[in-house]
């Protein structure tokens, strides 16, 4: 059964059972805008968004980023699909666009805190893509288990006018993995701003 989180909601990563989740996934799927032509046609514009993940220590310094330049964590624990430049172009396939993984098993013992990021690279404003919709779940690429946090990004309260957004934070608390449903927007307008962001405000 499927865990709704709502923002700034904050779990355990256990199953029902009590044991520990040991692999997480970070699914984002989304559309490319239409545009109306001025011949009374549309057309399709690709939209390039970049979910990117950032290890930090206790201290709060950076310790890796996986993102599309990237795609694997240098102790091999958590991996990225790769760069989807287009988004859905013939309409919503229900398949994520990007997916990180994450094995807890592999982590670097230094890490204190996993924090997922979402940035549009052309600069298109949430508000103006058709869907866009974020999950975090157990399971792999291949196979959802179960999810435990959603969001929709274009019908999202506060979403339009921005182009980048902290999606949640994985924390480490007494020996256990714990979830920071975050899903909030920032006014970054790349990477690296939103990683300062992430350090000073949600960690």
């Amino acid at each position: 059964m499927a865990i709704n989180l709502q923002k700034g909601q904050r779990i355990n990563l256990q199953k029902n059972n009590g044991t520990k989740i040991q692999n997480i996934c970070v699914g984002i799927n989304w559309g490319a805008i239409e545009n109306k032509s001025w011949l009374g046609g549309t057309t399709k514009e690709a939209v390039d968004l970049d979910a990117s993940c950032v290890l930090f220590d206790s201290s709060k310094n950076r310790i890796d980023t996986i993102y599309f330049g990237s795609l694997n964590s240098k102790d091999g624990a958590i991996k990225h699909s790769g760069d989807d430049l287009t988004g859905d172009m013939d309409g919503d396939d229900g398949l994520d666009n990007e997916i990180i993984t994450v094995n807890f098993n592999k982590l670097n013992t230094n890490v204190s805190y996993v924090a997922f990021v979402l940035n549009s690279f052309r600069g298109h404003d949430f508000g103006k893509i058709p869907f866009a919709t974020i999950r975090i779940y157990e399971g792999t690429p291949t196979k959802v288990n179960e999810v435990f946090a959603g969001y929709d990004i274009v019908k999202g309260e506060g979403f339009a006018g921005h182009v980048s957004m902290v999606l949640g934070t994985l924390y480490i608390k007494n020996n256990e993995w714990k979830f920071n449903a975050i899903g909030e927007p920032t006014k970054d307008k790349g990477l690296e701003e939103t990683i300062k962001t992430v350090a000073q405000n949600y960690l």
